[in-house]
């Protein structure tokens, strides 16, 4: 495990596995760097991967008042830890987070998406006030209540699905990671298509799908990636929207070395 200071002077931590070309990893909502540990296994045989916990997850640091901005600016100061470039790779929000951090202009040589979860036209987008909401519920120290609202109101899952969620193990480490929740709400915005970004970043992208739990998920990855200029979709049959590592890898090893 090792240490970088981001420009606010939050700490941030990260792993460094493997040798080769860098490739930064990109946590998604609710999850640290465990969650892309596995996928950085996998790729460490052919790169230096850069495995960091984003800012309020695991012991890196949460300087408030947190703003969308510091977390670019802790990507870049991973990225400067990998020897000044490096290829990025984000899954769900991270996904988004890291395309900010693409169209911010950092050194990012490629960039690869999973799922990243924005809202076909047509489909209804999370409340006006879901990041306040979320934001009271955390200050209020309501977090169960936070985590289930992000679930049901955020995402859309059915009141059954929420229940069984509950009772799984995982629960309490989102319930821990609850006051991330409005961070990554606030990444996503209105949920829609982020088009004016999207048509101006001009390097290598990749846009990855499964589709098992949310179909709309491939329409996202093929509209985004039209979006592109240097863009392409593609979709990895039969996966959920917690894909296996051992699936991705192969396809994020063919986009970064090719």
């Amino acid at each position: 495990m090792e240490q970088i200071t981001s420009k606010d002077g939050t700490t941030i931590v990260f792993d460094r596995i493997g040798q080769g070309p860098a490739v930064v990893l990109v946590a998604g909502s609710a999850s640290d760097r465990s969650d892309k540990s596995p996928l950085g296994e996998h790729l460490a045989p052919d790169f230096t991967v850069l495995n960091y916990d984003r800012r309020g997850r695991g012991p890196s640091g949460d300087t408030q008042p947190y703003a969308v901005e510091r977390e670019v600016e802790d990507i870049a100061a991973v990225i400067d830890a990998a020897g000044g470039e490096a290829g990025l790779f984000g899954g769900s929000s991270g996904a988004a987070l890291a395309l900010l951090a693409a169209s911010a202009g950092l050194p990012v040589t490629k960039l690869a998406m999973w799922e990243p979860p924005y809202l076909p036209e047509g489909m209804p987008t999370p409340p006006p006030d879901h990041v306040q909401q979320l934001e009271t519920m955390v200050a209020d120290d309501r977090r169960d209540a936070a985590v289930e609202y992000f679930m049901s109101t955020v995402v859309g899952l059915p009141p059954e699905a929420v229940a069984d969620m509950h009772r799984k193990p995982f629960w309490a480490e989102t319930v821990a990671l609850a006051h991330t929740l409005a961070y990554d709400a606030r990444i996503l915005g209105d949920y829609r298509l982020p088009v004016d970004l999207a048509k101006h970043l001009t390097l290598p992208t990749l846009v990855l799908a499964g589709g098992r739990d949310m179909p709309f998920m491939r329409d996202t990855a093929t509209a985004l990636a039209a979006l592109l200029p240097a863009g392409e979709a593609q979709f990895l049959d039969g996966q959920p929207h917690n894909v296996d590592a051992a699936a991705l890898a192969p396809v994020l090893r063919a986009f970064f070395t090719a």
